[in-house]
């Protein structure tokens, strides 16, 4: 064990984990969620890629507009089963949006829209407002308004039908429910450096760096006679923490190799690179670098990439160097450290997938009506959209 990765509760300041980085979800339809996200929830497609564990399930990674702030990823695996919420599971998803205002704006939008959701609440001292998809994957909206940790880095989808005032920018506290309260909240505070920041019935508080609703984690205690959740479509698979490039990450991966905890070690996923470490039973966290990962970047150092240099590559989103900004999402991307041009590949991969249609990812929306769910439901890859009703 070296100096620098002892069992120890301080991390240097500049080692601090930054935040809520991705979510990553189940779906039953890459189709219905590419629709309902772009649609209803007026957040870009901003990469089509495939699992890099499964190349037969797609990766769809949705964000603002300049693919830093709300990065919710869906796996759609063949055949897998509705999951079921509960015991030992990440509950919900929360994302960002700028005033209290915005939350009466969502809320008669989910009217309009048909989208199951409660009424405004606090949380914490902050207004949210609870929904779900038409997989009962669970979400919701948090109000920024008396944020108290760092603003959002994320601008709404500039082509969305969302006005730009009240579009999602980023997000915020992930929910996690577990048997073992105690534990967990042990290996956050102890592994990773969150405080304990307060308690509001069953539902405790912890944030990391300068707090606020982008820096935060809720663990829920769960119920005695709650049944125990098992993945399928419909929950979220893992989360996914911010730290700041591949050197921070080495030092994470140090640190949690010296508390035992079941990690993967370094996993280059291209857009950025990563550490997976179970926390509790089926809890999965990630550790994911704001930088493009080690692929990447070699991609930039050489001069193939779609940046002009490697600087520019280190404060671009890590989607916008195999593909610019007005090509990503249009098209299957393959990261070329897994297809390292092998084109039969790719071609036997691509067929594979299941039919989506992501041709209009860059289609200015701004003065579409509003998409329904029973919209999102009725729409197959390849009918064209005028055709629904």
């Amino acid at each position: 064990m070296t100096e620098s990765t002892k069992i120890v509760a301080q991390i240097p300041g500049a080692l601090t984990l930054g935040g809520v980085h991705h979510v990553t979800a189940i779906t039953s339809s890459a189709q219905k969620i590419y629709d309902f996200f772009t649609n209803i929830l007026g957040l870009r497609l901003a990469k089509l890629t495939v699992n890099q564990d499964d190349y037969e399930t797609y990766h769809l990674f949705f964000t603002e507009e300049d693919g830093h702030g709300a990065d919710m990823t869906f796996f759609d695996f063949k055949d897998i089963p509705k999951g079921n919420h509960g015991v030992n599971n990440i509950e919900r998803a929360s994302f960002r949006v700028p005033t209290d205002a915005s939350l009466d704006y969502w809320s008669t939008r989910f009217d309009n829209a048909h989208v199951k959701h409660g009424e405004i609440s606090s949380k914490f001292g902050q207004n949210t407002l609870e929904f779900e998809d038409f997989d009962g994957q669970l979400y919701q909206l948090i109000s920024d308004q008396n944020n108290n940790g760092d603003a959002s880095k994320g601008h709404s989808w500039q082509l969305s039908n969302v006005p730009q005032e009240h579009g999602i920018t980023g997000l915020g506290p992930v929910f996690v429910k577990v048997e073992n309260a105690k534990n967990l909240r042990s290996i956050l505070e102890t592994v990773f450096g969150f405080r304990y920041a307060g308690q509001e019935g069953d539902l405790h508080l912890f944030e990391v760096a300068n707090g606020g609703n982008g820096a935060a984690l809720i663990l829920q205690e769960a119920g005695e006679k709650e049944s125990y959740a098992y993945q399928g479509y419909g929950t979220i698979h893992h989360l996914a923490l911010g730290t700041t490039n591949p050197e921070t990450l080495n030092y994470w991966i140090e640190r949690i190799k010296a508390f035992r905890l079941p990690h993967s070690g370094l996993v280059d996923r291209f857009y950025f690179s990563s550490e997976y470490v179970r926390v509790a039973p089926g809890v999965l966290f990630e550790i994911a670098t704001y930088t493009p990962g080690i692929g990447a970047l070699d991609m930039a150092k050489s001069g193939s990439g779609a940046v002009d240099s490697y600087e520019e590559a280190l404060i671009t989103s890590g989607f916008w160097i195999d593909q610019s900004k007005e090509e990503s999402g249009l098209s299957l991307s393959l990261p070329p450290h897994l297809f390292p041009g092998d084109e039969a590949t790719k071609a036997r991969t691509a067929a594979s997938l299941r039919p989506l249609d992501t041709s209009d990812a860059h289609r200015d929306r701004t003065r579409d009506e509003l998409w329904t769910v029973e919209k999102v439901l009725e729409h197959k890859a390849g009918t064209p959209v005028e055709t629904l009703k």
